[in-house]
């Protein structure tokens, strides 16, 4: 009985061992599948879906940029690519279907398997062979498609330049954005493919240009083999842009470039600051930067140049020679020291410090007022202006037209501020020496009155303030795109603190110039253009090299449409020579124009 009790016992123990296992079992199965669809199922719902869909997305159309003519400055030109699919191709075939190729498109095999076997190594679900395929290669490769399975041609579309280097620092250019730039610019719809807007216009209206992304989703079975469409989202194209851009003027902005080694043209109207033209020399094809293949030379010819096409020139700030004494007879008058009919006897030269700072003439010009020594720019003229007045005054002068400030234009994080010297930064170190070793002295005065050494402007910067004087006393904001900003408004052209007689005696002063003084060349072979008001420039490069030609005017006097500036880097010989001919060529067509 005891015997048969153990039995019974034992035999009821290992049941619920076993029944104990088995629930363990079932449990731990249970659980699992709790954890795999309940806790973790979104993420392997994602992994199926990555393994079952495939996006292929479709880059939107990037805007248009158009002069306000219309004439087309930036576009997209469809590209030709052969790529390759692994999942299509038999690995036994792939050598015959390369060599193939090869033979058929008349390029290198190694090219081909280099890329594919890369390609391979990405896991890529399709492989770049070749970009930028000629015409006939796509046609001799559409006859034999059939014959190729797993291979096909796309066309994707890449940013285009028509006329190349015309207002390339205008336009910029666009660039495949970088690893870092997608860190935080996928947020925003971008993608490692994408291509940015990396310098000029292309950069400033970016979000305006771009668009967004298309695609669409694709079922595909284990082999990778397309099953069905699951939708498509088309991509937005984006927004073109017309600029205030005269195509004619442009035209003949960069033609009057041409024989010089390195300089800008600026013309824009005086009344609303629109540009209508922005030249520089020398300049870039904007297409370097979207060609499949390009050159170590071509690399080093863009970014390691020493005439640094990527400069702008007419953004940069020089030395302004005589196109300065606009600010010193401003001072002058403005400053109550001189009456605007005062006049003072030039000499050969005068000295100030150590040094006697000459006449350009190196004898003088007699007794002279404002007017005469504009139309003669006389040196030691405006050295007395500038000496008597002082530093302050010329500074406050040169703030009220513009000078040692951004202008405002949409690039302007490619624009120099420029420079005006003060006391205070000569006895801060000048940049260069320590606090307190550097004062300000007499030399600094005289250079300061007449553009040199102590100060730098840029040619948009000149066209800024001479619109002063054209547009009767508004300081206007230049810009490359009206949009519905009206530039007319006082946030964007603000009354100049001027008196009437000081802008009125600097006018006839810059109409003396060109009537009968150092610009009077400027109607030579052009009889029927109308009173024009301007300046001729002659300013020693105080980097070391050689001097700078410049000319600025404005057009008619009396009720000015254009100013034009013209700028000839380390172009010695004076302004009336070198830089007054091209301001002459951009009048020339703008005349023309009128008298249609």
């Amino acid at each position: 009985m005891i015997n048969r009790n153990r039995k019974d016992n034992i035999s009821s123990n290992q049941a619920n061992i076993l029944t104990l296992i088995v629930l363990i079992f079932f449990s731990s199965i249970i659980g699992r599948l709790f954890w795999l669809q309940i806790i973790q199922g979104k993420f392997y719902r994602t992994l199926s879906d990555e393994n079952r869909i495939r996006l292929v997305a479709n880059p939107p159309i990037r805007g248009k940029i158009r002069t306000e003519d219309g004439e087309l400055l930036a576009d997209n030109k469809l590209r030709f690519t052969l790529i390759a699919k692994p999942h299509l191709i038999g690995k036994n075939d792939f050598p015959g279907l390369i060599k193939r190729l090869s033979i058929l498109l008349k390029v290198n095999p190694d090219i081909l398997n280099s890329s594919y076997q890369q390609g391979i190594l990405n896991n890529d679900f399709s492989i770049v062979l070749l970009t930028s395929l000629t015409n006939i290669q796509v046609l001799q490769f559409k006859e034999q498609e059939l014959t190729f399975p797993g291979f096909e041609v796309t066309t994707n579309l890449v940013r285009y330049y028509p006329h190349g280097n015309f207002a390339s620092h205008v336009l910029g250019y666009t660039q495949l954005i970088t690893f870092d730039e997608f860190k935080y610019l996928s947020s925003q719809g971008y993608k490692l493919k994408d291509v940015i807007g990396r310098s000029g216009l292309e950069a400033v209206f970016e979000k305006h240009l771009r668009g967004k992304w298309g695609g669409e989703m694709l079922e595909v079975d284990p082999a990778g083999n397309i099953q069905r469409s699951l939708g498509y989202q088309p991509p937005l194209p984006g927004t073109d842009l017309q600029l205030t851009l005269d195509f004619n003027l442009q035209k003949a902005a960069e033609k009057a470039l041409e024989d010089k080694s390195a300089g800008a043209i600026v013309v824009l109207e005086p009344n609303t600051g629109a540009i209508k033209a922005m030249a520089s020399r020398p300049g870039f094809d904007p297409n370097f930067f979207t060609k499949p293949i390009r050159t170590q030379k071509e690399f080093e010819d863009i970014f390691l140049s020493s005439k640094k096409p990527l400069l702008s020139r007419a953004l940069n700030a020089y030395d302004p020679g005589s196109t300065w004494k606009i600010v010193t007879g401003m001072a002058g008058m403005e400053s109550g020291k001189f009456a605007p009919n005062a006049r003072l006897k030039t000499a050969s030269c005068i000295k100030y410090g150590s040094h006697c700072f000459p006449e350009h003439n190196r004898k003088g010009w007699g007794e002279i007022g404002f007017e005469d020594a504009f139309r003669v720019s006389s040196n030691t003229f405006f050295y007395q202006i500038g000496a008597e007045v002082g530093i302050e005054e010329l500074y406050d002068s040169a703030i009220k037209l513009g000078f040692n400030n951004r202008t405002g234009v949409e690039t302007s994080l490619e624009e120099s501020r420029g420079f005006v010297g003060s006391k205070e930064w000569a006895s801060a170190g000048r940049g260069w020496g320590r606090p307190g070793t550097t004062p300000w002295i007499p030399e600094d005065i005289a250079s300061a009155s007449i553009g040199q050494a102590v100060v730098q402007v840029t040619p948009l910067q000149l066209a800024r303030a001479y619109s002063v004087f054209a547009n009767g006393g508004y300081l206007i904001t230049p810009h490359f795109v009206d949009g519905d900003i009206n530039w007319l408004s006082s946030k964007y052209r603000k009354k100049v603190d001027i008196k009437p007689s000081t802008l009125e005696t600097i006018r006839r002063g810059l109409k003396k110039v060109v009537d009968s003084g150092t610009g009077r060349d400027l109607k030579w072979n052009l009889p029927t253009l109308p009173p024009i008001a301007g300046k001729t420039g002659t300013a020693e490069d105080s980097t070391g090299g050689l001097d700078h030609a410049w000319f600025v005017c404005f057009a008619p006097y009396e009720s000015s449409e254009i100013v034009v500036v013209a700028f000839a880097q380390n172009t010695p010989g004076g302004g009336s020579v070198h830089a007054l001919p091209m301001a002459q060529q951009i009048l020339k067509v703008w005349h023309n124009r009128s008298l249609e």
